[in-house]
């Protein structure tokens, strides 16, 4: 039951011909949760530079700097069921508001991180913002969703993550312009004393600070502007869906293949979009020669066809079927893959460049197909496939593994098989049938 509070005129959604992209009214809260996409599009970025940077300035292994993402993506997987809960009891305004509040907090802890020269408080500050952005994701994935007729859904999750890249593109070249040609070099640090290394350690983790910082105003910049303007998203989606069946949400969710296999497809996805921009940096130092200024360059012209590609994508998704763009460009990550794996010069770099094409439509498609005919259920339908994120934790650190035990190259064949995962889901989608229910059937409270 709606409460009277987020309850408001319902708009006239009467037929396809006239079902805009949201509804009335809902012009400037829509362009506001489309910043926070972009919000914690430069995070999730930024933190792929970080990955390369702490190797250098802690001096450590693949895998130990590969726990940037576990500390990452792990907070994700833990944040998203307490997400599902504020949103199902207060609502997706207070579920962004509460996610942006802690991310901000996340962002900030940056400051005493950086003075205690620990690599464990980077992990944790890391963390607490991750865990901001694991609810502000998980609430405004649904809200966007809500904010409009259901005939346009996919278009506005489409448009709003197309965003996602632009703030994507602002993080890496944050860390491109900001910190990677300002850390000390190798060959600086083979003729310092100890003491002068401490301060040239002091002097690095000071870079990694300045854009965490700025990422945390603008994120409390945008929880200002939504928290004093009024948003009522419309309930008139309570009443389609899938009838409430026996047992609970999470055993009718277990029991829907779509929406099982479709979380272990997102799973797979995010462990191939993040093993692919956590080493792309790596890969054009130790593969292709690249020199440390100029490496980063590389991550952003993936970032760049990524951000170009998902309004490309969008195009697309208009004029065909998703999961069968989603086969193809699956198959076409397989190969780039692949191609990275056995040409290890700078077809190779250019072939990883080239697998952000792949990954540009991925998470909103599998998202959308997978929460298809939840019904009531689709809160928590949410929640899991944010969870699927893991895939960012999990997967990376076995990529860096791969590479600790063989050569940089040969890491890429993790993100082939992840990407050989997703196109089975959209191959299994193609030759099978279901419950032809909307995308999302529930408004922001009930």
């Amino acid at each position: 039951m709606a409460r009277p509070s987020e309850v408001q005129q319902q708009p006239n959604v009467g037929g396809p011909a006239k079902a805009g992209l949201v509804y009335p009214g809902f012009a400037v809260p829509f362009v506001l949760l489309v910043a926070c996409f972009a919000a914690w599009g430069s995070a999730a970025n930024l933190t792929d530079v970080l990955v390369g940077v702490f190797r250098h300035i802690f001096t450590m292994s693949n895998f130990q700097s590969a726990l940037v993402q576990f500390a990452y993506y792990g907070a994700y997987f833990a944040l998203a069921i307490p997400a599902a809960l504020i949103n199902r009891r207060f609502g997706y305004k207070t579920g962004v508001l509460t996610g942006l509040g802690l991310a901000t907090v996340g962002g900030l802890l940056f400051i005493p991180a950086s003075k205690l020269l620990a690599y464990g408080f980077f992990l944790v500050a890391l963390f607490v913002l991750a865990a901001g952005l694991s609810i502000l994701e998980t609430s405004a994935n649904p809200f966007v969703i809500a904010m409009g007729p259901e005939i346009s859904a996919t278009q506005r999750l489409n448009l709003a993550q197309a965003f996602n890249p632009v703030g994507a593109n602002i993080g890496v070249l944050l860390g491109a312009v900001l910190i990677l040609p300002n850390i000390t070099s190798e060959a600086e640090k083979a003729s310092m004393t100890a003491q002068q290394l401490e301060r040239a350690q002091e002097q690095d983790l000071s870079l990694v600070l300045g854009p965490y910082v700025g990422i945390a105003c603008a994120l409390a910049l945008i929880w200002l502007l939504i928290a004093f303007r009024k948003i009522s998203t419309p309930d008139e989606h309570a009443h389609f869906g899938l009838e409430q069946s026996s047992g609970g949400a999470l055993s009718r969710l277990w029991h829907n293949r779509h929406y099982r296999f479709g979380v272990v497809a997102q799973f797979a996805n995010v462990g191939a979009q993040v093993c692919a921009w956590s080493f792309t940096i790596q890969y054009a130092q130790d593969v292709a020669g690249i020199s440390t200024d100029n490496s980063g360059w590389f991550l952003q012209a993936s970032l760049i066809l990524f951000l170009v590609s998902r309004f490309v994508m969008t195009y697309l998704l208009g004029i065909i079927r998703p999961t069968r763009l989603l086969l193809a460009m699956a198959g076409l990550g397989v190969v780039l893959c692949l191609v990275a794996v056995f040409s290890p010069n700078m077809l190779g770099l250019l072939a990883v460049v080239g697998i952000s094409l792949s990954l540009s439509l991925m998470f909103p498609t599998i998202y959308g197909v997978a929460l298809q005919g939840l019904g009531p259920d689709t809160k928590f339908g949410a929640a899991g496939l944010v969870m699927a994120i893991l895939g960012g934790a999990l997967v990376t650190p076995v990529m860096g593994l791969v590479m600790d035990h063989a050569d940089t190259n040969v890491g890429f064949l993790v993100p082939a098989i992840c990407l050989a995962v997703v196109a089975a889901y959209a191959l299994f989608d193609l030759r099978s049938s279901r419950h032809g229910g909307p995308l999302v059937t529930e408004g922001a409270a009930h």
